[in-house]
């Protein structure tokens, strides 16, 4: 009985100094948040109570809702884009083939190299050399940046964060396909299942968790975008890529809108709550059915 009392104290005394740090440094700084957004704090001074009115002119302000439709187009394209390019990926890779080990880490690469850095290479690649190849080739398409053209923007961002994200997602399905049995293929074979058929009776169903798993971190992530944008855009040109988060960050950092934009990360944090809650009921009704 000591010794089980003994144990349970020692696992107390690990868990508490990371529960204290986790306080510190995510639930203190969160309940301040909430608290300044029913201020009018300028991020400096002293500031006064406004009660819900930072919450009322969310829903009137025309930027807020820019910034809710860019980021809400961008996560839903890129989402689709990401999770086809990676199972096609992962198929390829899941199969025998040969140098696979290879090609997962060279495809894996990307992931760890970090997105201030990457989005600062591509933002001189989208910005002189493709502009460059575009004039040689004598394609006005291609003749200039697309980073400068509102209605183009968001597709370099596209680009750069699916470039990134392709590599988790990858992994995450190869490890999906080597849950498959290797008899389901063989009894479907023998059924006439090959193909588009085996992948979406046989294949499909039976990685629908792992497909729910990339969905929920992808739409996430995405909806979450800053880095990309920072290093790609800053928001512009024309706020025509003025992501959520970046909104919060350069308003209420340097905007003189602390108060205001902590009322819309507080809004910001219940919109990604209830569409990853949503997601995942949604995508376990589907396992369900399967």
């Amino acid at each position: 009985m000591d010794m089980k009392n003994e144990r349970k104290r020692t696992f107390l005394l690990i868990t508490i100094p990371i529960l204290a740090l986790f306080v510190c440094f995510n639930t203190i700084p969160l309940i301040r948040g909430v608290i300044y957004s029913f201020t009018n704090f300028k991020g400096f001074g002293t500031y006064d109570w406004v009660g819900l009115r930072n919450y009322a002119d969310l829903f009137t302000d025309g930027r807020v809702g820019k910034s809710y439709l860019f980021t809400f187009k961008l996560a839903v394209v890129t989402t689709v884009v990401v999770n086809v390019l990676s199972l096609v990926l992962a198929l390829a890779l899941n199969s025998k083939i040969r140098a696979k080990s290879f090609f997962r880490g060279a495809y894996f690469l990307p992931n760890i190299l970090g997105a201030l850095v990457v989005g600062y290479i591509f933002n001189y690649f989208f910005t002189y050399i493709l502009p460059a190849f575009g004039s040689m080739i004598g394609s006005d398409a291609m003749g200039s940046s697309i980073l400068s053209n509102p209605d183009t923007a968001w597709i370099g961002i596209m680009v750069v964060c699916s470039w990134q994200a392709i590599a988790m997602n990858t992994i995450i399905y190869i490890s999906g396909l080597q849950t498959v049995p290797e008899d389901v293929y063989e009894a479907g074979g023998l059924d006439g299942a090959t193909g588009w058929k085996q992948f979406r009776y046989l294949t499909f169903p039976l990685i629908i968790p792992f497909f729910s798993i990339n969905m929920v971190l992808c739409v996430k992530n995405f909806l979450m975008v800053f880095d990309q944008i920072m290093a790609l855009t800053k928001g512009g040109p024309a706020q025509s890529t003025e992501s959520i988060s970046y909104l919060i960050y350069n308003n209420g950092m340097s905007g003189g809108q602390f108060g205001f934009q902590s009322a819309n990360a507080v809004i910001f944090f219940l919109v990604i709550v209830t569409v990853s809650v949503a997601q995942l009921k949604f995508t376990g009704k589907k396992e369900e059915q399967l």
